[in-house]
């Protein structure tokens, strides 16, 4: 009688790391010849614990030296109180727990979460990895998911016409400290996608389809320039990590030349402790150098190589490239091409970094960074500052935009000469550098028009530095305007939403007379004046939202801590105050709204 097992072969698909292109681990796929086994497995646990134990199985067959994904329903886990089989395939398969990771595959409807919860801590605990499966195409609650804290979440590529729900789960997993994988990718336009929408691993058949025979080499789609923008702080580590060789801390130096003879591209190998806690990194070059000299085989085969290896060098799984070349370049020059370990919170490896890649990324980060930059006041572009508030809205934040230039800037270079318009425009991007705190961006986006973003309680100093200072080019003197967009959680979707809000403000404070600050909220009608009076005089009794009796008077920084402290509360009476201001001052901010959109400048 013939058994299920006689007609089941396994297929296996990389997934791969978008950053490096290099493959982080393979998926192991159960592809019967017959009937479908599958259907079989989610409804009876003990079916489904088996092809996990195959699947382990089959990959020590095919001598894959990859980290594994196994998959598993969710309520397999539930129902069996986790997979005592699976611990003793792995170690059978001269394996290590944390080379394996656990896909938890949907349906979650009827799954006992509290059991799946404890089912998850007992794996978590020998040491295997946790991935939750199908989200966005299954049915796992958000709850579960937190509960869950799975360091790899998979999102099916259909989310990638959605990019603001992507973005939004690369925030969830950076929260949970966790990795953001898209699967399914079958195009170029969906790998883009899901690159800028800040996925970091992915699979599909774009870059690999499943096969009979592990895959160590991938398409990966070359990265456009635009792609490769870095926040100011540096890439993660986590864009970098490497799958890495292990071996038990007692394992000979013959067992590490095996290894290393075996798999050319490995470049080193970490000796780890029973709970996978570095203690020992062996280089390739040098261990082989030892083992090949005329007594190297004779003296070190059998003797431990933990005598040929150096103390690790490790980073956390939260440190940024930056920090990992602060690792490398302490001790001896001998040793700056020796992988780094990279180790999560209880210490055991996750993987490993490669110098290499870290110099490329960081290089390709700088040329982006000095590319943009505007030659007068090198200061960032608009790109620099618009990336900047994307992730700020994708990470829930509250900030300030603020858009600054020059009054009648064209009169200023006709009267006084464009040299002196030249240096105007430098000693104004001077004092905005030097009034920046570490939570504001400063950038020139050309001409005389400046780009700021800042935490609402940032707005003090940079109206300070600009509005209370006096200005001249060739003796003229010189008046700025200053227009801000105060942008609350949830206000606006994206930067090219933030622009249209701005612009009408940008008018608005244009058309008043001397140094001028106009103030308004993302989606609430009308602004505040908070620095210059109307260009002709009103009739008496009128009044202007936000100025009272002091518009138009005292300091900058004054009047800029009574706004950020309304902006902060969100107060009825600010909001009230804003609601007159449209009736008075009639600043339009549909995001439709008429007025030069960011880097087109007045005259």
């Amino acid at each position: 009688m013939h058994s299920w097992t006689d007609t089941l072969r396994f297929a296996f698909q990389p997934v791969v790391n978008l950053t490096t292109g290099a493959v982080a681990g393979l998926e192991i796929l159960a592809r019967p010849e017959t009937g479908d086994v599958l259907a079989e497995a989610r409804r009876d646990p003990e079916l489904d614990g088996r092809l996990a134990v195959s699947a382990v199985r089959a990959a020590a067959r095919r001598e894959t030296l990859l980290p594994l994904f196994v998959n598993v329903f969710a309520g397999t886990l539930a129902d069996l109180g986790g997979l005592p089989c699976l611990h003793d395939a792995v170690r059978e398969a001269g394996r290590l727990p944390w080379e394996v990771t656990l896909d938890l595959c949907p349906p979650y409807t009827h799954v006992p979460h509290q059991a799946l919860l404890e089912a998850v801590d007992v794996l978590r605990r020998q040491g295997f990895r946790i991935c939750a499966d199908g989200v966005g195409d299954g049915d796992v609650p958000l709850r579960l998911l937190s509960d869950l804290a799975p360091g790899l979440v998979k999102l099916d590529a259909s989310l990638l016409a959605r990019p603001a729900v992507v973005r939004s789960m690369r925030t969830l997993c950076d929260e949970m400290g966790a990795l953001l994988a898209v699967e399914g990718v079958e195009t170029e336009v969906q790998c883009a996608a899901a690159l800028a929408a800040g996925a970091q691993l992915a699979q599909g058949e774009l870059f690999a389809p499943p096969a009979r025979l592990p895959a160590a080499d991938v398409y990966v789609p070359p990265r456009s320039p635009a792609e490769a923008v870095a926040p100011r702080s540096g890439p993660s580590v986590r864009e970098f990590v490497r799958p890495a060789a292990l071996l038990p801390a007692t394992a000979s130096a013959g067992q590490v030349r095996a290894l290393l003879t075996g798999a050319p591209d490995v470049s080193g190998v970490l000796l780890v402790d029973t709970a996978g806690v570095p203690v020992r990194s062996v280089h390739r070059s040098r261990f082989l150098l030892s083992m090949s000299g005329r007594y190297g085989h004779a003296l070190y085969a059998d003797r431990p190589a933990a005598k040929l290896g150096d103390p690790p060098r490790t980073v956390g799984v939260d440190a940024t490239a930056w920090e990992v070349l602060d690792v490398v370049a302490v001790g001896g020059r001998g040793r700056t091409s020796d992988d780094v370990a990279v180790v999560d919170v209880s210490g055991r490896c996750v993987g490993v970094v490669r110098l290499a890649d870290l110099v490329r990324a960081l290089a390709e980060t700088r040329v982006e960074e000095a590319a943009g930059l505007n030659p007068l006041t090198r200061l960032p572009g608009s790109d620099a500052i618009t990336g900047e508030v994307d992730r700020r809205i994708a990470a829930g934040r509250a900030f300030a935009l603020s858009w600054l230039d020059v009054d009648h800037f064209k009169q200023v270079n006709d009267g006084a000469g464009f040299a002196a318009g030249d240096e105007l425009i430098r000693a104004v991007g001077r004092a905005l550098q030097r009034a920046a705190t570490d939570g504001t961006r400063v950038g020139h986006i050309g001409g005389d028009d400046f780009l700021l973003l800042a935490d609402p309680e940032g707005l003090d100093p940079l109206a300070a530095s600009v509005l209370d200072a006096v200005w001249s080019a060739g003796g003229r003197p010189v008046t700025l305007s200053l227009a801000t967009v105060l942008c609350a959680p949830g206000s606006v979707s994206d930067h090219r939403q933030a622009a249209a809000f701005l612009a009408p403000l940008k008018q608005a404070a244009k058309a008043l007379r001397g140094a001028s600050w106009v103030l308004g909220r993302a989606g609430v009608p009308g602004h505040e004046i908070r620095r210059g009076s109307p260009s002709t005089p009103e009739p008496e009794g009128a009044s202007t939202a936000g100025q009272g009796s002091a518009a138009g008077q005292g300091s900058a920084a004054g009047q800029a801590s009574a706004s950020a402290s309304a902006i902060k509360q969100g107060s009825a009476a600010s909001t009230s105050a804003s609601a007159s201001a449209s009736a008075s001052v009639g600043c339009g901010t549909a995001a439709g709204g008429a007025g030069p959109m960011w880097g087109e400048g007045e005259g």
